[in-house]
């Protein structure tokens, strides 16, 4: 999205410091981050801005506006988010805000069907957040993840799809001939047929001191937390594409990256093996396992452990990007939405789910090949099959 000059100022310990981050960070709104326990400046502009208070995160915009402590409903009506939907029953509701949702809706919307999507995070999903799209047919050059985003989101807006960002759906229910979502902020939106497009999340690691440290040197998004460490060291956890491909990205301005792989290769297409392998600035260290993150409000080391030999050492990279594996967003369903023991949702071929009316596509979805690509092709797919199921409801 289009956003101006932001800076946020804080301190690695500070939680609400985090949570301002991580949503910035998936509303894809770029800002500058000054550490006050490093940066004398920054402190003295913290104390004027709240009058001799040391007050945490204080948000200063382009505009000479501020935000002090501000929860994520503020931040969001700050940037202009719409976060309420203009009305209270649709044709169609697509949960979730990726190349799946996206693509459904509008293909929906052309067919004259009143759409509403409605996405948590920023509009594009984990493809908007992605460095670079290298193998999206019709990009001969590639494209830039948050460009892709921007381009889909404009494309479902043109057909009339209505777009809320920054809330997250809580609860499903059908009641006669319809179905109800629930939204984190307690309204209730009806609609006629459902698609869940909620994608999956990187999957953490669980190892002792993760939970204190993320956001603190603990990452899951390099294209998002990467450029803070710029000329540093870097580790990367992982051996699938995701780990490769953010590997690469990182390598383009950090100091050195050290890949992490637990097995004895790397899992990853041969065609990233072959970029990371030829990378100098990228060493893989294959059978490691991290086994702790150390560190007092602020990632300082990394135990790893050597999974043949079992010798332990001790890393010290400045920060650390995990990528082992996709959880699917899937947990706020009702029982009745079949899951495999993973959580992804069970479908037919029509791609409707075990509830009636209820349809899933993209990356939360049981067969799916977690690929832009093919996640815009089930957005598409479900749209026909949607309309054939209103066809007789």
């Amino acid at each position: 999205m289009s956003h101006t000059n932001l800076t946020v100022y804080g301190a690695p310990w500070c939680g609400d410091c985090k949570r301002a981050k991580k949503f910035l960070g998936e509303q894809r709104v770029h800002y500058n981050w000054v550490d006050v326990e490093q940066d004398a400046a920054g402190l003295a502009l913290v104390e004027r801005v709240n009058n001799g208070k040391r007050i945490i995160p204080t948000l200063v915009f382009e505009d000479g506006s501020t935000l002090v402590e501000p929860s994520n409903a503020e931040l969001a009506a700050k940037l202009g988010l719409q976060t309420r939907a203009k009305t209270a029953y649709y044709d169609l509701i697509c949960v979730g805000g990726g190349p799946a949702s996206l693509t459904a809706a509008l293909y929906a919307a052309r067919e004259g069907l009143e759409a509403l999507v409605i996405e948590r995070s920023g509009l594009g999903g984990q493809a908007g957040v992605t460095e670079r799209l290298d193998n999206f047919p019709g990009f001969p050059d590639g494209i830039g993840g948050a460009e892709f985003a921007d381009r889909l989101t404009v494309q479902a807006r043109r057909f009339g799809v209505e777009l809320l960002q920054a809330q997250e759906v809580t609860g499903l229910r059908r009641e006669a001939e319809s179905l109800y979502v629930t939204t984190a902020d307690g309204a209730e939106y009806g609609a006629r047929a459902v698609l869940v497009a909620t994608g999956s999340t990187y999957r953490r690691l669980g190892a002792p001191g993760e939970d204190d440290l993320i956001g603190a040197g603990i990452h899951f998004c390099a294209t998002c937390d990467g450029p803070f460490y710029k000329g540093r060291h870097v580790a990367v956890i992982g051996g699938g594409n995701s780990a490769g491909e953010e590997s690469l990205f990182l390598a383009r301005f950090v100091d050195r990256v050290t890949l992490l792989v637990r097995g004895d290769k790397m899992t990853a297409s041969q065609i990233i093996v072959d970029k990371v392998l030829t990378n100098p600035k990228i060493e893989v260290r294959y059978h490691t396992e991290v086994i702790e993150f150390i560190g007092n409000g602020k990632l300082s080391a990394i135990k790893v452990k050597d999974t043949r030999t079992d010798a332990v050492e001790q890393l010290d990279p400045a920060g650390v990007f995990v990528f082992i594996g996709l959880t699917p967003n899937a947990g706020w369903l009702p029982a009745e939405v079949e899951r495999d023991r993973a959580g992804f949702i069970v479908t037919k071929p029509t791609l409707e789910t075990s509830l009636p009316g209820v349809f899933a596509a993209g990356d939360v979805r049981l067969g799916s090949t977690k690929q832009a690509a093919s996640a815009a092709g089930e957005g598409a797919t479900a749209a026909l099959m949607i309309r054939e199921y209103l066809k007789g409801h």
